[in-house]
């Protein structure tokens, strides 16, 4: 007898978690990363739980004080893709049997060093023991005006797709921290190997785009599956032009070399760049942003009636192999 299909994580939430989120409007159905909840009269908190577990979203030898780094930022960029502003944070801590101070000591040296780079507190948490892996659980806090945060549903056909910064690095830099992608050179492997290691949440400029983007995410589980997470919250389909795509020089290397890395660079996640929906009109409106936080841009598709997510290389359709990183 063929063994059941289990369901996946969007199919687990949708069928059990969902309905229990129905009678509050600002959880939008649980199909965004972020929770809106009224502050006072002017602002909105933008709440975000994440988990990271040793050896699955991290090296299971990492750094404590880039352990501490990578749960913070995963939680920021989320705030990011909500527009929000980082305000305070929560910490669940899960260590080993075999944790020591040294370790704890050098996590809280990287929390620390966060604090003051985001402008953000630890205002509490919880900490135990567990006979499994570390685990480290973080819930950011972000302010935004009220009515101004923004989803992954807001997209209207004809809006643009744009990306920020340059995809493919994080997993690309995960096969280099496991000693892969021979092609690149020792400064490329060490470029793609640090975005991997420690994110850079845009929180500047996830934070001058309400009134910019009608919806937005950022790409943890990677660009085709983030980009169609919007879509289909938006009920609409995105295309996306592979060529487009922006890609650091090791990212390029690494795809001129094996083009079969092309899987990865679209659907491995990790960058944890903004992937938006905006309108033509927007377009000068988003460049100025840009450029206030210093940081490149790019239009790499545009979304329109439909569903699903289509990929094109040099006008032509071409097949995705990969979607993007998945839990289950």
């Amino acid at each position: 007898m063929a063994r059941a299909r289990r369901l996946g994580e969007f199919e687990l939430i949708a069928r059990y978690f969902a309905p229990l989120a129905r009678d509050f409007r600002g959880a939008g159905g649980l199909q965004s990363d972020n929770a809106f909840l009224p502050a006072d009269a002017r602002r909105d908190l933008v709440v975000k739980t994440d988990t990271i577990v040793a050896g699955v979203h991290f090296l299971a030898d990492e750094m404590p004080e880039r352990v501490a780094a990578k749960a913070v930022r995963v939680c920021l960029s989320d705030l990011a893709a909500g527009g929000a502003t980082p305000f305070v944070y929560q910490l669940s801590l899960a260590l080993p049997t075999n944790w020591t101070e040294a370790w704890v000591a050098a996590f809280a040296k990287g929390l620390a060093a966060d604090q003051r780079r985001f402008g953000i507190v630890l205002c509490g948490g919880d900490t135990v023991v567990t006979p499994g892996p570390l685990t480290v659980t973080i819930t950011a806090f972000g302010r935004v005006a009220r009515g101004k945060g923004i989803t992954r549903a807001g997209a209207r056909a004809g809006d643009d797709l744009w990306v920020s910064g340059t995809i493919g690095d994080g997993a690309l830099g995960l096969l280099a921290a496991q000693g892969a992608l021979p092609a690149l050179t020792a400064r490329q492997r060490a470029h793609v190997e640090d975005r991997y290691r420690l994110p850079r949440p845009r929180c500047t400029l996830g934070m001058l785009l309400p009134g910019i983007a009608t919806a937005m995410a950022d790409v943890s589980d990677g660009l085709l599956a983030d980009a169609g997470h919007i879509a289909e919250a938006s009920r609409l389909a995105v295309s996306i032009e592979r060529d487009d795509v922006p890609l650091s020089p090791g990212a390029r290397a690494a795809v001129a070399a094996d083009p079969r890395l092309w899987a990865n660079v679209v659907g491995g996640g990790d960058d944890y760049e903004l992937v938006m929906a905006v309108p033509v009109r927007r377009r000068a409106a988003l460049r100025a942003a840009a450029q206030a936080a210093g940081l490149p841009i790019t239009r790499i598709g545009c979304f329109a009636r439909g569903s699903g997510v289509a990929m094109t290389a040099g006008g032509r359709a071409i097949d995705a192999p990969r979607r993007g990183y998945v839990h289950f």
